[in-house]
């Protein structure tokens, strides 16, 4: 009797985890991930115009060119010189069957500088150019 007496008063251990903490963690994670993502895709900025069209739907990574207020040509997200273009789009498309680029132009740009920057890109062998614009309803 005294042997069971004993193992009564013997403490054991919880075998229950406790979640409380990994909710925590969770749900902290969670508002991060909820802040940061809309920062992950700023690219760079450029006011382009608003018209009505189709819908292109891009399935691979295809190149865009993007000309922003000041003029500052840009390759994706690397800049380029205007008269550094024309090489630098050869090299890129050197080997490629699909030679195709889009192009984004901030709305302020005049239309005669958008004009030689499609030159060089017509002179660097690019068949197809997509122009880049905004639905009339977005709303920034």
């Amino acid at each position: 009797m005294r042997q069971t007496r004993k193992r009564r008063h013997e403490k054991t251990s919880m075998s229950e985890i406790n979640v409380t903490p990994l909710v925590d963690v969770m749900l902290v994670l969670l508002i991060i991930f909820m802040v940061t993502a809309p920062m992950l895709s700023m690219g760079i900025d450029v006011n382009l115009p608003r018209v009505k069209t189709k819908s292109i739907d891009i399935a691979e990574e295809k190149l865009v060119l993007t000309i922003n207020e000041n003029k500052e040509i840009f390759l994706n997200k690397t800049g380029v010189a205007l008269s550094d273009l024309k090489a630098k789009l050869t090299a890129i498309y050197t080997g490629r069957v699909d030679r195709e680029i889009f192009l984004r132009a901030d709305k302020s740009v005049s239309y005669g500088f958008v004009v030689e920057v499609m030159s060089e890109i017509r002179k660097a062998g690019i068949d197809k150019l997509g122009m880049i614009t905004e639905p009339p309803e977005a709303v920034k």
